[in-house]
Protein backbone atom coordinates (compact mmCIF):
# COMPACT_ATOMS: atom_id res chain seq x y z
CA UNK A 1 0.00 0.00 0.00
CA UNK A 2 2.66 2.48 0.60
CA UNK A 3 4.38 1.50 -2.28
CA UNK A 4 1.58 2.70 -4.19
CA UNK A 5 0.61 5.59 -2.43
CA UNK A 6 4.67 6.65 -3.22
CA UNK A 7 3.97 6.38 -6.94
CA UNK A 8 0.52 7.86 -6.80
CA UNK A 9 2.67 10.84 -5.15
CA UNK A 10 5.09 10.90 -7.91
CA UNK A 11 3.10 10.60 -10.59
CA UNK A 12 1.36 13.83 -9.28
CA UNK A 13 4.85 15.46 -9.15
CA UNK A 14 5.88 14.21 -12.32
CA UNK A 15 2.48 15.05 -14.11
CA UNK A 16 3.32 18.81 -12.42
CA UNK A 17 6.56 19.04 -13.45
CA UNK A 18 5.47 18.18 -17.47
CA UNK A 19 2.71 20.56 -17.37
CA UNK A 20 4.60 23.62 -16.35
CA UNK A 21 8.01 22.60 -18.32
CA UNK A 22 5.97 22.36 -21.15
CA UNK A 23 4.01 25.52 -20.54
CA UNK A 24 3.41 27.80 -18.12
CA UNK A 25 2.55 27.58 -14.49
CA UNK A 26 -0.85 28.46 -14.80
CA UNK A 27 -1.80 25.22 -16.94
CA UNK A 28 -0.92 22.94 -13.34
CA UNK A 29 -4.37 23.32 -12.65
CA UNK A 30 -6.31 20.81 -10.53
CA UNK A 31 -8.13 19.00 -13.61
CA UNK A 32 -4.95 18.95 -15.79
CA UNK A 33 -2.88 17.87 -12.98
CA UNK A 34 -5.20 14.97 -12.77
CA UNK A 35 -6.07 14.04 -15.60
CA UNK A 36 -2.19 13.92 -16.72
CA UNK A 37 -1.59 11.55 -13.44
CA UNK A 38 -4.33 9.51 -14.40
CA UNK A 39 -5.76 10.17 -10.66
CA UNK A 40 -8.99 11.24 -9.16
CA UNK A 41 -9.11 14.83 -7.14
CA UNK A 42 -9.38 13.35 -4.04
CA UNK A 43 -6.33 11.46 -5.04
CA UNK A 44 -4.09 14.62 -5.44
CA UNK A 45 -5.85 16.18 -2.01
CA UNK A 46 -4.89 13.12 0.06
CA UNK A 47 -0.90 13.67 -0.82
CA UNK A 48 -0.74 17.53 -1.19
CA UNK A 49 -3.28 19.88 0.86
CA UNK A 50 -3.23 22.49 -2.39
CA UNK A 51 -1.87 22.80 -6.04
CA UNK A 52 0.16 25.26 -4.58
CA UNK A 53 1.83 22.50 -2.30
CA UNK A 54 1.78 20.14 -5.01
CA UNK A 55 4.44 22.61 -7.17
CA UNK A 56 6.25 23.36 -3.92
CA UNK A 57 7.07 19.71 -3.93
CA UNK A 58 8.11 20.18 -7.64
CA UNK A 59 10.55 22.90 -6.80
CA UNK A 60 11.90 21.22 -3.74
CA UNK A 61 12.66 18.28 -5.97
CA UNK A 62 14.29 19.96 -8.53
CA UNK A 63 16.06 22.21 -6.41
CA UNK A 64 17.64 19.00 -4.89
CA UNK A 65 18.67 18.00 -8.64
CA UNK A 66 20.06 21.45 -8.95
CA UNK A 67 22.74 21.24 -6.01
CA UNK A 68 23.64 17.70 -6.69
CA UNK A 69 24.70 19.19 -10.39
CA UNK A 70 26.16 21.98 -8.79
CA UNK A 71 28.26 20.05 -6.62
CA UNK A 72 28.89 17.62 -8.96
CA UNK A 73 30.45 19.97 -11.43
CA UNK A 74 32.43 22.06 -8.76
CA UNK A 75 33.89 19.12 -7.47
CA UNK A 76 36.45 18.67 -9.76
CA UNK A 77 39.45 21.34 -10.90
CA UNK A 78 38.02 24.48 -10.44
CA UNK A 79 38.84 26.44 -14.27
CA UNK A 80 36.77 23.57 -16.01
CA UNK A 81 33.93 23.89 -13.16
CA UNK A 82 31.31 26.42 -15.21
CA UNK A 83 31.72 24.18 -18.05
CA UNK A 84 30.94 21.23 -16.18
CA UNK A 85 27.90 22.85 -14.82
CA UNK A 86 26.87 24.62 -18.10
CA UNK A 87 26.77 21.24 -19.98
CA UNK A 88 25.09 19.43 -16.37
CA UNK A 89 22.53 22.20 -16.39
CA UNK A 90 21.84 22.07 -20.35
CA UNK A 91 21.35 18.28 -20.34
CA UNK A 92 18.65 18.27 -17.08
CA UNK A 93 16.62 21.48 -18.76
CA UNK A 94 16.77 19.40 -21.88
CA UNK A 95 15.79 15.73 -20.45
CA UNK A 96 14.11 16.15 -17.32
CA UNK A 97 11.29 17.92 -16.89
CA UNK A 98 11.03 18.28 -12.76
CA UNK A 99 14.42 20.62 -13.64
CA UNK A 100 12.62 22.63 -16.37
CA UNK A 101 9.38 23.23 -13.79
CA UNK A 102 11.40 24.01 -10.96
CA UNK A 103 13.55 26.56 -12.46
CA UNK A 104 10.42 28.53 -12.76
CA UNK A 105 9.19 28.44 -9.39
CA UNK A 106 9.38 29.91 -6.14
CA UNK A 107 9.80 27.86 -3.37
CA UNK A 108 6.29 28.35 -2.07
CA UNK A 109 5.36 26.95 -5.77
CA UNK A 110 3.98 30.12 -7.41
CA UNK A 111 5.92 31.42 -10.20
CA UNK A 112 8.02 33.88 -8.14
CA UNK A 113 10.34 35.86 -7.87
CA UNK A 114 12.84 34.53 -6.37
CA UNK A 115 12.36 31.41 -9.11
CA UNK A 116 14.78 28.66 -8.59
CA UNK A 117 16.39 30.20 -11.69
CA UNK A 118 17.49 33.24 -9.83
CA UNK A 119 18.73 31.04 -6.71
CA UNK A 120 21.13 28.98 -9.18
CA UNK A 121 22.51 32.00 -10.37
CA UNK A 122 23.07 33.16 -7.28
CA UNK A 123 24.85 30.06 -6.55
CA UNK A 124 26.78 29.48 -9.63
CA UNK A 125 28.59 33.32 -9.11
CA UNK A 126 28.69 32.74 -5.95
CA UNK A 127 30.91 29.29 -6.45
CA UNK A 128 32.96 30.78 -9.43
CA UNK A 129 33.86 33.98 -7.54
CA UNK A 130 35.13 31.44 -4.60
CA UNK A 131 37.27 29.43 -7.00
CA UNK A 132 39.14 32.72 -8.39
CA UNK A 133 42.44 33.23 -7.76
CA UNK A 134 43.61 36.48 -5.09
CA UNK A 135 44.35 39.20 -8.26
CA UNK A 136 43.81 37.42 -10.93
CA UNK A 137 40.57 39.38 -12.25
CA UNK A 138 38.80 42.00 -10.23
CA UNK A 139 36.27 40.20 -8.25
CA UNK A 140 33.60 39.21 -10.23
CA UNK A 141 34.25 39.51 -13.30
CA UNK A 142 34.13 35.67 -14.35
CA UNK A 143 31.60 34.87 -11.95
CA UNK A 144 29.56 37.61 -14.00
CA UNK A 145 30.36 35.93 -17.37
CA UNK A 146 29.47 32.28 -16.22
CA UNK A 147 26.14 33.52 -14.42
CA UNK A 148 25.05 35.34 -18.05
CA UNK A 149 25.89 32.50 -20.30
CA UNK A 150 23.47 30.26 -17.88
CA UNK A 151 20.77 32.81 -18.03
CA UNK A 152 21.27 33.13 -21.58
CA UNK A 153 21.10 29.02 -22.04
CA UNK A 154 18.31 28.75 -19.70
CA UNK A 155 15.97 31.73 -21.04
CA UNK A 156 16.65 30.85 -24.85
CA UNK A 157 16.53 27.14 -24.09
CA UNK A 158 12.56 27.88 -23.72
CA UNK A 159 11.79 28.83 -27.32
CA UNK A 160 15.09 26.74 -29.27
CA UNK A 161 15.60 23.37 -27.41
CA UNK A 162 19.08 23.43 -29.38
CA UNK A 163 20.62 25.49 -26.32
CA UNK A 164 20.34 23.25 -23.80
CA UNK A 165 22.41 20.47 -25.91
CA UNK A 166 25.88 19.68 -25.12
CA UNK A 167 27.56 20.95 -28.27
CA UNK A 168 26.20 24.75 -27.76
CA UNK A 169 27.78 24.45 -24.26
CA UNK A 170 31.29 22.93 -25.89
CA UNK A 171 31.14 25.95 -28.27
CA UNK A 172 30.18 28.72 -25.98
CA UNK A 173 32.93 27.09 -23.93
CA UNK A 174 35.34 27.24 -26.62
CA UNK A 175 35.07 31.19 -26.58
CA UNK A 176 35.04 32.37 -22.88
CA UNK A 177 36.93 28.94 -21.23
CA UNK A 178 40.49 30.73 -21.89
CA UNK A 179 38.91 33.43 -19.69
CA UNK A 180 39.04 31.21 -16.93
CA UNK A 181 42.02 29.53 -17.83
CA UNK A 182 44.25 32.67 -17.54
CA UNK A 183 42.20 33.70 -14.40
CA UNK A 184 43.60 30.24 -13.09
CA UNK A 185 47.17 30.82 -13.85
CA UNK A 186 46.58 34.79 -12.14
CA UNK A 187 47.98 37.84 -13.54
CA UNK A 188 50.35 38.51 -10.98
CA UNK A 189 50.88 42.69 -10.65
CA UNK A 190 47.91 43.67 -12.16
CA UNK A 191 46.16 46.29 -11.21
CA UNK A 192 42.89 47.11 -9.45
CA UNK A 193 41.69 48.66 -13.10
CA UNK A 194 40.02 46.44 -16.07
CA UNK A 195 42.90 46.25 -17.75
CA UNK A 196 43.50 43.45 -20.76
CA UNK A 197 43.47 39.86 -19.60
CA UNK A 198 47.01 38.76 -19.32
Amino acid sequence: MQARSEHTRQALVRATAELIADGRVSDAGLVNICRRAGVSRGALYHHFPSTSALTAAVYDQARLRVQALTEEAFAGPAQDAPERFLLALGEALRTEPVVRAGMQLAADGSPGPPRLRDDVLTLLRQRVRDTQKEGARPAGDLADLAMVVAAGIESLGRSTSGWWDGETSHRLWELIGPLFAQDAQACPGRGGGRAAPC
